[in-house]
């Protein structure tokens, strides 16, 4: 259960600290220890060890409130908690060990194949180089995937932090306080019972957990721990560019023939842009509804969950970048939120997880044809 009133709280200091945060190119420590204490990092976290098994519906409205703060913020409690599931796909000696020191361990990693592992008595010896590792800075634990030889696959190895060297290399112009820096192991021990295969993670299949929100398809939640983010920041950014259109409005009805923008074309923008970022919420939700069923969720639901994350992040893009556009310049000050929106949002909005292409392809295998036979397949 996530906490309200940490909530509040993380929200307000979230946007308080972004200017500095974005400066530093990482989160404040304070924002970071806020964020374990409002719950992100348990929220997924197997009961018996203190956390909440929580839902995916309840992360995402409460990332979306974040996110109209500080989408960076958001980017990073979205990922400690999504990271933290992810261990739970570990063997029980595993996630206990990870989890030794109580639910509030901050997990992050990589599920890139960056990595390469070699049998060892016991084991795997693991090397690797693993870029954008958001938060990687205030990690407790790292998950690093790395290929297998002879083309056996790839395994997910949960490693701690002290045996991760990191390489600041984080330098883009939008999300630029979430830390997604270079994480480095060379020749590393991962005990067996702290690596799991990446293909029970895709299909659902923890190790050792039952609990609904282990054990549904990555697919058919993973665009979530990203357009959750950009949600809020969407509504974020329409509250920002909302403050800016009522003078504009109120110049443009004592001052008719001034330039500047008309009352309708402020209309327009205000009713396309939020009826866009609705319609993803609406979206996401019923995404985020799908995924609480765990086990129950259907190839077909799994396909369209990816459609879905994918439009309502093209819809919340377009929104902002129309409410970029009509903003004034004032819009583009530094200083100004609107600008942080709009850079967040089309720098997360090129996240592989949510390109719309290969979504649609999926949906597509699904509804139309087969990817083994190229006929048609009957919908369901």
């Amino acid at each position: 259960m996530l906490e309200t009133d940490e909530l509040t709280a993380l929200a307000a200091l979230a946007a308080e600290s972004a200017p500095r945060s974005e400066e530093r190119r990482e989160l404040e420590p304070d924002v970071v220890k806020l964020l374990l204490r409002t719950g992100f990092a348990r929220h997924f976290v197997l009961r018996e060890l203190g956390g909440s098994e929580g839902t995916f519906a309840e992360l995402t409205e409460a990332v979306a409130r974040i996110g109209a703060a500080c989408p960076a913020t958001a980017w990073c409690a979205s990922l400690a908690a999504n990271l933290g599931r992810m261990a739970a796909y570990l063997p029980a000696d595993g996630y206990r060990e990870v989890w030794a020191q109580g639910p509030d361990q901050l997990v992050a990693g990589s599920l890139s194949p960056f990595g390469r592992a070699v049998p060892a008595p016991g084991g795997w010896m693991l090397s690797g180089r693993w870029p954008y590792v958001s938060a990687v800075a205030f990690a407790d634990w790292l998950l690093l995937c790395g290929t297998l030889p002879e083309n056996a696959g790839a395994r997910v190895f949960a490693v701690p932090r002290d045996a991760v060297t990191i390489v600041e290399s984080w330098e883009s112009v939008g999300m630029r306080a979430t830390g997604s820096h270079t994480a480095v192991v060379t020749d590393v021990f991962v005990p067996d019972h702290r690596g799991f295969d990446r293909a029970d993670l895709l299909t659902g299949r923890p190790v050792a957990s039952a609990a609904a929100c282990h054990t549904v398809p990555l697919e058919a939640a993973n665009g979530l721990s990203f357009a959750g983010p950009l949600l809020g920041a969407a509504e974020g950014a329409l509250a920002h560019w909302s403050a800016y259109a009522v003078v504009k409005a109120r110049s443009a009805l004592l001052r008719p023939q001034a330039p500047g923008p008309s009352r309708i074309g402020l209309a327009e923008v205000l009713a396309h842009s939020a009826g866009e970022t609705d319609a993803a919420r609406l979206l996401l939700e019923r995404c985020a509804r799908v995924a609480d069923r765990g086990t129950d969720v259907t190839a077909e639901e799994t396909r369209r969950n990816l459609r879905d994350t994918a439009l309502s992040v093209k819809m919340l893009a377009t929104a902002v970048n129309r409410l970029a556009a009509n903003g004034g310049t004032s819009g583009f000050g530094e200083s100004a939120p609107l600008q942080r929106y709009w850079r967040d949002v089309n720098t997360s909005a090129t996240h592989v997880a949510l390109q719309f292409e290969s979504a649609a392809v999926s949906y597509a295998e699904g509804r139309l044809w087969t990817t083994e036979t190229g006929g048609p397949e009957a919908a369901r």
